[in-house]
């Protein structure tokens, strides 16, 4: 089956993040979904929904393993499991209604009462409540507890039980200061914590006791929580520093306690799993106290309920499921297999025929421009010529992961080196859509040419159109549309020959070339401190670069870049700080620094920041992404004040993809997206624009949807280029087409649809396989991987 996995990772310590699952816990889940022979996609939600539907909409799973906790409000977790049902994709654990119910604790002990379920007495306080009086009769002592919050998030031991009124109203006005959404005010029962988990499928070891007790196979045995006496605090409470920040304090055992006792709990379990509608795995929460109207036995009072609980790996329900002899996968599987029985998948999940072939596969375009020449030939022309000349051009290796990526989502690669051959050959391509990262061969419009391109011809593409990318390759023009949109910019001017009247400056100032990327031309000699320097630095870079130069004020502060995924209202990456080691008076992150690894910088993923610095970088960023109508992808260069100010650098919707090493990539990894993930990312817009136009006319084939009109077709069973396909030679006079690669005959997972060839001037058409296997050029300068 295929099987998306959408959780909220976990990449701070922060509380805002205490119930999102850790890399280690979605690695373990997915880990285990894929033994199981499934196909497992990974889809982290945080961030605008639209995102995630768009990769729901290009994935089409047939399940969704769904761990994911929302983010704000006292819905948070009903909301995507009610997308999920918008969308009629069958997903694992409980529908929107039960997770609501579940996440509202007064809600659920008011519900649960009405099935005999005993609960110690609550109230439920919020700002409202409090004026008509409360706490004026509360009996002591009580435990304050967020009302719509998990994790054991706003409990402490030190001071979340109150014994008195004056500590009941102090704490009550700190903690609704940050839950607004209320409080529960509970009576306070001294006790042991045990928790019983539900998991539907798994079945009980012992024919004895699972015959005739009336309790679902799937509620598992108690599992208590032991706390080391050597913590402090006067109460037994396992509260949010235990949880996440000591967890090894506390120790999971099967709870130590009478038969009747622990029969009892597993009885309300299942009460509580029947009366809420809990679906294919939750956890129950209880405290244990002797009772003195029993002699040797037990009062059992149900605390709360998860519908959504954590599967990191020791979790109370694996201590339990390991008692009846199943381990990690197994538990992951149950829950699986019980899901797909409710929704009638059970024949799919059985099945051992052969995954059919993905339904979303399409021919994709790959515009790129690849380098040709190797640092060391560069450097041996000297200075100034060509050592920067392909340095936003990128390398066989970078496409071939790429491609490898597409490949990897059922699509068949085209590839189609962005050369002045380009217009012919993607009209004759046939291709659905274009993953676009060309750089373009000349000009301040270079950039948007293969977009320009494509909307000629009406073939979707990935990334930003050609008006974006045009603006945002011209640093002033894009400083003119940030300053209009309100956002902050260093004071620049953009001057065309280094001779003409200078702003009064607040020196030092930076001088770059205006229209360049990958800080082509900026080194730390680029700062300067006075106008003569300033207008010598800028003669140079005109009469180097053949363009404007920009001057702008340097900014001293924290140098940040940041990732933005989507449309409209695109995902925020962690920032990642570059962080200058020894650094000069001035540290600049310039060419030498971006282009290999170097002593004089390290990078901090994510940035150590404040939560109200954080909030400002991503409205900045938001902000920037908005200004310039991006799309898909982009990340945004940022510096910060030591007044806290922050100021855009320059943004890039053309970022690097290089894997393990571009920015962009090194945050997506932090995020939990390895490369293939960030790749499936942007091209999802695509194809979700690929989408919308033919189901707005769904009889109009795209004007490249064909081969042109004249063209023969290939003959069948033609032969494809050989992965060895010569390159153009060195004098010629643009880069050309790319060599043409096959992909391994051997692997009957490609999806080897007939392309065009871009490998020289041969007449087209032409066939092309995808591009997989080795890309090399034969001229001696570079080899593929």
């Amino acid at each position: 089956m295929r099987i998306v996995l959408t959780h909220n990772l976990k990449i701070t310590s922060s509380a805002e993040e205490a119930e999102f699952d850790s890399p280690e816990t979605i690695a373990a889940i997915a880990g285990a979904l894929e033994r199981a022979g499934h196909e497992v996609e990974r889809i982290e939600v945080s961030g605008p929904a639209s995102r995630v539907l768009a990769r729901l909409e290009a994935l089409q799973p047939d399940l969704i393993f769904n761990t994911a906790e929302g983010h704000k409000g006292k819905t948070r977790e009903a909301f995507y499991p009610s997308l999920f049902d918008e969308l009629g994709i069958p997903y694992t654990g409980s529908d929107a209604y039960t997770l609501n119910v579940a996440l509202d604790k007064s809600l659920t002990k008011r519900v649960l009462a009405s099935y005999g379920v005993t609960t110690p007495r609550a109230r439920l306080v919020n700002r409202t409540t409090l004026e008509g009086g409360a706490l004026d009769d509360v009996s002591f002592p009580v435990i304050v507890k967020p009302n719509f919050e998990g994790s054991s998030k706003g409990i402490f031991r030190e001071w979340s039980v109150c014994e008195d009124a004056h500590h009941l109203a102090e704490v009550v006005e700190r903690q609704l200061a940050r839950f607004e959404a209320g409080l529960l005010v509970e009576h306070y029962i001294a006790g042991i914590d045990v928790a019983c988990a539900f998991v539907d499928g798994l079945k009980e070891t012992s024919p004895a006791r699972s015959s005739g007790t009336g309790i679902p196979e799937g509620i598992l045995d108690p599992i208590e929580f032991v706390i080391d006496p050597q913590v402090p605090g006067s109460y037994n409470v396992y509260d949010f520093n235990l949880k996440h920040a000591k967890p090894e304090h506390v120790t999971r055992r099967p709870a130590q306690l009478p038969a009747a006792t622990l029969e009892r709990i597993r009885s309300l379990t299942a009460r509580v799993v029947r009366a809420l509608d809990l679906k294919d795995h939750a956890r129950c929460e209880f405290r244990v106290t002797p009772s003195p109207s029993r002699g040797q036995g037990h009062d059992v009072h149900f605390l709360e309920v998860d519908g959504l609980p954590t599967l990191q790996p020791g979790a109370s329900v694996f201590v339990a499921a390991a008692q009846r002899g199943v381990d990690f996968d197994g538990v992951i599987r149950a829950i699986v297999r019980s899901a797909c029985k409710r929704r009638g998948l059970l024949p799919l999940l059985e099945s051992n025929q052969p995954r059919r072939a993905k339904r979303t596969a399409l021919r994709v375009g790959f515009t790129y421009n690849m380098k040709r020449s190797d640092t060391a030939a560069a450097d041996k022309a000297g200075p100034g010529t060509l050592h920067d000349l392909e340095a936003e051009f990128d390398s066989p290796r970078t496409i071939q992961a790429i491609a490898s990526a597409i490949e990897s989502y059922g699509h068949t690669v085209v590839p189609l080196e962005a050369t002045p051959d380009l217009p012919r050959a993607l009209a004759a391509s046939g291709v659905d859509v274009v993953f676009n990262i060309a750089e373009g061969l000349r000009g301040r419009g270079r950039e948007a040419q293969v977009p320009a391109l494509c909307e000629l011809l009406g073939i979707p593409y990935s990334g930003s159109d050609a008006t974006t990318l045009s603006l945002a390759l011209d640093k002033g023009l894009t400083k003119q549309i940030l300053r209009a949109a309100g956002i902050d910019t260093a004071e620049w001017q953009v001057v065309t020959t280094g001779r003409e009247k200078l702003k009064p400056f607040r020196y030092p100032v930076i001088v770059k070339p205006n229209a360049e990327g990958t800080s082509k031309g900026i080194t730390s000699a680029s700062v300067v401190k006075d106008e003569a320097a300033a207008r010598a630095a800028a003669k140079q870079l005109v009469d180097r670069y053949h363009q404007p130069a920009l001057i702008e004020e340097y900014i001293t502060g924290r140098e940040f870049t940041v990732g933005l995924l989507g449309e409209r209202r695109p995902k925020v990456l962690p920032p990642m700080e570059v962080v200058f080691v020894d650094p000069p008076t001035y540290p600049v992150y310039g060419y030498d620094e971006k282009q290999s690894d170097t002593p004089r910088v390290r990078f901090q993923c994510p940035a150590q920041l404040t939560p109200s610095e954080l909030r400002r970088i991503e409205k900045v960023v938001r902000d920037t992404f908005a200004a310039l109508a991006c799309r898909d992808v982009a990340r945004v260069d940022l510096r910060m004040a030591k007044d806290g100010r922050v100021y855009v650098i320059e943004i890039n919707p053309l970022p690097g993809l290089t894997p393990d090493f571009s920015d962009l990539c090194v945050i997506a990894r932090v995020a939990g997206m390895d490369h293939r993930m960030l790749i499936g990312e942007i091209l999802a817009g695509c194809l979700k624009r690929y989408r919308d136009a033919r189901a707005t006319s769904p009889r109009a084939a795209f004007t490249a949807a064909a081969p042109a009109a004249g063209a023969a077709a290939p003959a069948a069973g033609a032969a494809a280029p050989s992965a060895g396909a010569a390159a153009p030679s060195a004098s010629a006079a643009a880069p050309s087409a790319s060599a043409a690669v096959a992909s391994p005959a051997a692997d009957p997972g490609l999806l080897a649809a007939p392309g065009p060839a871009l490998a020289g001037p041969a007449p087209l058409p032409a066939e092309a396989a995808p591009l997989s296997g080795t890309i090399s050029v034969t001229n001696g300068e570079v080899a593929g991987p």
